[in-house]
């Protein structure tokens, strides 16, 4: 994919200002989803009228408002990808998994694939229990920062990691965020090696998950299956004993029952 944009971009098919434009789009996260026009330049790498210009026209399309300082998307946005993921086979695969694990678990569960720097949220089954992880279906997070994203970033290529690593930006979200690279390397690296990640309080406090992976019949990773819930409900401890063992055999059978 990467090959046909470049050669697109050398042959003229490549519209560098739409491109742009969906860069634009892609700045606004959970973290950032109301900024200003420099916060949106300098997470763009642009400058202000360049992101003035793309944001004047997103908010005159309707996928973006302001109130003259402040820019975040508006629900318009979401129209752009529901017919992706409604088309996409994991997600019917995986409902009927989800749904039952969050029963079973009496927690809220999701499905996510990776997409650039971010774990998308493509699937979701929410507890009965009254407090419940605001994640919604297209939301996306930093993939540094959460369990989703490290289980992802671990089927990564060494080289498609080496290349994360060097572009990604490293924000603070919590005292507990991981921010150097070393040291998020060597958890991407034991992610691989024991097959599940635990994330604890990193994107916003309070909040513990635990993901693990899904993968095709070629042993390949498409996505993650998780567990999320505020840190005071479930251990550390059992994350890694009770809820882990049913983590694995939700996503092995969500593995296996994706068309080949």
């Amino acid at each position: 994919m990467a090959d046909l944009a470049a050669s697109d971009q050398e042959n003229g098919d490549y519209v560098s200002s739409f491109a742009r434009g969906l860069e634009v789009i892609r700045a606004f996260t959970r973290a950032k989803p109301s900024m200003t026009l420099s916060e949106v330049a300098d997470r763009t790498d642009m400058n202000r009228a360049a992101a003035r210009r793309f944001l004047l026209t997103l908010v005159r399309e309707g996928y973006v408002e302001t109130n003259g300082k402040y820019f975040r998307l508006h629900p318009k946005v979401l129209e752009l990808g529901f017919t992706a993921l409604s088309s996409m086979d994991i997600c019917d695969v995986a409902q009927p998994v989800l749904n039952e694990l969050s029963e079973k678990l009496s927690e809220s569960c999701f499905v996510a694939v990776f997409d650039g720097t971010s774990a998308v949220y493509v699937a979701r089954a929410a507890s009965r229990r009254v407090m419940n992880v605001g994640i919604n279906v297209g939301n996306r997070a930093e993939a540094y920062a959460v369990s989703t994203g490290r289980v992802l970033l671990s089927g990564l290529s060494e080289q498609e990691l080496d290349e994360y690593l060097a572009n990604v930006k490293l924000e603070k979200f919590t005292a507990n965020t991981v921010t150097s690279k070393v040291k998020l390397r060597g958890i991407i690296e034991e992610t691989r090696r024991q097959g599940w990640s635990i994330v604890d309080q990193e994107l916003e406090a309070g909040l513990r998950a635990i993901s693990v992976p899904i993968r095709d019949r070629a042993g390949n990773i498409k996505a993650a299956l998780n567990m999320c819930c505020p840190s005071a409900r479930v251990t550390p401890e059992d994350m890694r004993t009770r809820v882990l063992t049913e983590l694995l055999a939700g996503a092995q059978r969500i593995s296996l029952a994706l068309p080949g």
